[in-house]
């Protein structure tokens, strides 16, 4: 890799850091003012291996910035209605600040009744319909973990956005359709693009910024990337591929995030950062 390589590549993880020292103030800060951790409560139903992983991940970086991490592990048999009452009774704790149910759930189990049960106060993960109203609206929220990251990260770099054409590929609740309503938000023209998207390379190539979320390894390729383009690659598959075609796509570009090391970082000191920011409110704590 030459120096002019590695100059196109955006540091999540070195930006993390950052942001999980900022984290840490806030914490600290909060304990001295009210004598109160700031606590994130994980659910994770069931043991897919990939979820536990996650888990363990948000666990120890919240360790990392002070965070008390309160874990919550239900049986893969455990029902909505379950779910629901357990996520209830974390929102009615005031000694929790945060909560984040990892996802996917396991089948049968319906993941946007749970979601919708976590107060707005305490959705550090932006996964409800309220938090991502509000986002919409360009109101305070606490964004979803991975497209607010992505926003820190473009910050960072100073990409400009304002007038920018966007493109982002995928439509989730928690990925897709928030980073398109933040990228709005910041004066960006976004096409949103999916599966059953016609002409798609072509859409792709007049983007000065590309935003890959489609869950597809490798998916996006080097030849559809306009020269001189931004382009974010917010998937992660398994053996660290992510949704873009990497090498190729990184001759085009003039920025690309690796994979790893590139979004998924941020996704998780965002989270760290919100929890923080959300226990500050809810303590009375100016920041």
């Amino acid at each position: 890799m030459t120096t002019s390589d590695t100059n196109k590549l955006m540091d999540g993880a070195a930006l993390a850091k950052k942001v999980l020292k900022q984290a840490a103030a806030k914490v600290e800060k909060i304990q001295l003012t009210v004598s109160v951790t700031p606590a994130l409560a994980t659910v994770l139903v069931g043991s897919d291996p990939a979820s536990t992983t996650y888990v363990r991940m948000k666990q120890k970086r919240c360790q990392a910035a002070g965070v008390k991490s309160v874990a919550i592990e239900m049986s893969a048999e455990t029902s909505t209605d379950q779910l629901i009452e357990q996520i209830t009774n974390l929102g009615q704790d005031s000694s929790i600040h945060g909560i984040l149910l990892q996802h996917p759930v396991p089948d049968g189990v319906n993941e946007r009744a749970a979601f919708e049960a976590i107060p707005v106060t305490k959705d550090v993960d932006g996964v409800t319909a309220g938090t991502l109203g509000r986002v919409m609206l360009g109101m305070p929220a606490f964004g979803s973990c991975t497209p607010a990251g992505i926003m820190r990260l473009l910050a960072e770099y100073e990409v400009p956005l304002s007038g920018t054409s966007a493109v982002v590929i995928g439509r989730s609740p928690i990925l897709g359709k928030p980073m398109a309503a933040m990228l709005i938000n910041a004066h960006a023209t976004v096409t949103v693009c999916h599966s059953r998207t016609r002409n798609l390379p072509e859409i792709v190539a007049q983007a000065d910024l590309v935003v890959a979320a489609v869950g597809k390894p490798r998916f996006v390729q080097g030849d559809w990337i306009k020269p001189g383009a931004v382009v974010i690659d917010a998937g992660y598959n398994e053996g660290n591929l992510g949704d873009v075609d990497f090498e190729p796509a990184r001759q085009h570009a003039s920025l690309i995030t690796p994979v790893p090391g590139g979004v998924g970082p941020m996704t998780i000191a965002t989270l760290i950062d919100q929890t923080a920011d959300a226990a500050a409110a809810l303590e009375g704590v100016k920041l």
